[in-house]
């Protein structure tokens, strides 16, 4: 007769198993984030660097609604921004000196972000999450509309068109960190990006983490074995508006100003695209996405003004061709390497990336002869010397022949591996 429990035991991964899948990527990260400031980054670096944390901690609790609940909300920026506003009053009230706040440190600003953040979720929460799927959408796009109209209204706390801001430099010290110089505003993002990153990591290892993730693949089993996923999806989202508002406490004290744009419907689709460009199916996912869409928004947008499309571009071959993001590619990788013949994968990989970088150069040149054509200022399009405008044979040349050879190139390589 086997041994059934045994049998389950041996289903559960090893302490080191959970060491380096777990604690062990959370060590690296940090370990990351304390070693940049010792290679003397410029204030540009710092500046997307500061970015990256918020949209990091941002992208991550709006993973806690879509990738682990289900949930598609078209407003989340909605909380990020009520836990900006918050704590930009608690920094005026810091600066006034007057009662509690008077020793309140402006490091501890974030924490009054999430209590902001969390009490939005909890009160358009108790409406919205009695509904899912298309309905829930619905609810929170026009939740999302009505809060960004109500913003120009109510000037007391939103403060109009001009926002609301402040002075970091006030209040009781901590660390030694003034809040000044942008070096030391680096520590402050850093140390909040980690704590959001670990608390919303120990958040799905909860139960209540456990039954948001059953919840979103079936309602039905979770109320059959006796809990209300109503409520299981209310809950989930008043942590998720906290951790969206710890991100907003932490742009407040980053910028010391918040206006009503960081409420908008722009925010709210930048962070799904962030989310679903990085992969909703794996935790670090969002990760990859804010990294990389952060990099593609501040730094792309100054070698060309087509940078959206090359988002939108992005988006569409994501969704369409590897709709477990980024992270699911990396993993994809990382088991093909250590698969039993890595290196025939090794060559098929290589040939796939080849062909997606000739159709790269191919939509480049495309995108950029047609924008400089468009805009009708005369400009051309001269990539490393070569003089590329709309009516030079050479340019449509390039355009065909690349995206061609791209697309049998990754096809072929494409079929060899299903072959193999």
């Amino acid at each position: 007769m086997s041994d059934a429990t045994q049998t389950f035991q041996n289903l559960a991964p090893s302490a080191g198993a959970k060491f380096r899948q777990r604690t062990l990527p959370i060590l690296i990260f940090a370990a990351c984030l304390a070693a940049i400031p010792m290679v003397g980054p410029s204030r540009t670096f710092y500046t997307i660097a500061h970015q990256m944390g918020i949209n990091i901690v941002f992208a991550l609790s709006y993973n806690m609604i879509l990738g682990k609940g289900g949930l598609l909300s078209f407003g989340h920026a909605v909380y990020f921004g009520f836990g900006g506003y918050v704590a930009m009053h608690a920094m005026n009230w810091i600066e006034d000196g007057s009662g509690l706040w008077a020793g309140f440190p402006v490091f501890f600003l974030p924490l009054v972000g999430f209590a902001g953040g969390a009490l939005a979720g909890a009160i358009i929460g108790w409406p919205s999450c009695r509904k899912a799927g298309t309905t829930f959408a619905m609810i929170s796009l026009g939740v999302a509309e009505l809060v960004f109209a109500a913003a120009f209204m109510f000037d007391s706390f939103f403060g109009g068109e001009q926002g609301i801001s402040g002075d970091r430099m006030n209040g009781v010290e901590l660390f030694g960190l003034s809040m000044g110089p942008i070096s030391e505003v680096y520590w402050f993002i850093a140390f909040w990006t980690v704590v959001g990153l670990v608390g919303m990591w120990a958040f799905t290892r909860t139960p209540l983490g456990k039954l948001s993730e059953a919840t979103r693949d079936n309602a039905q089993r979770v109320q059959f074995i006796g809990y209300n996923p109503q409520r299981v999806r209310y809950l989930v989202f008043i942590f998720a508006g906290g951790f969206a508002g710890l991100a907003g406490g932490m742009a407040a004290v980053n910028y010391e100003i918040f206006t009503p744009d960081a409420m908008s419907l722009v925010p709210s689709g930048f962070v799904l695209i962030m989310a679903y460009v990085g992969g909703i199916t794996y935790f670090v996912g969002p990760i990859f996405g804010a990294i990389l869409l952060t990099y593609m928004q501040s730094m792309l947008s100054d070698f060309t003004e087509a940078w959206l499309l090359y988002l939108g571009v992005l988006f569409i071959a994501i969704v369409m061709f590897a709709p477990r993001g980024i992270a699911g590619i990396v993993f994809g990788i990382w088991d093909g390497l250590r698969g039993s013949n890595p290196g025939q994968y090794i060559a098929g990989l290589l040939m796939k990336l080849a062909g997606i970088l000739l159709m790269l150069i191919g939509l480049i040149v495309l995108v950029e002869v047609s924008v400089r054509w468009s805009n009708g200022y005369g400009e051309v399009y001269e990539p490393f010397g070569m003089h590329l405008g709309h009516q030079n044979v050479l340019s449509w040349l390039i355009i065909v022949v690349t995206a061609v050879a791209g697309v049998a190139l990754t096809r072929y390589a494409s079929k060899d591996k299903e072959a193999a």
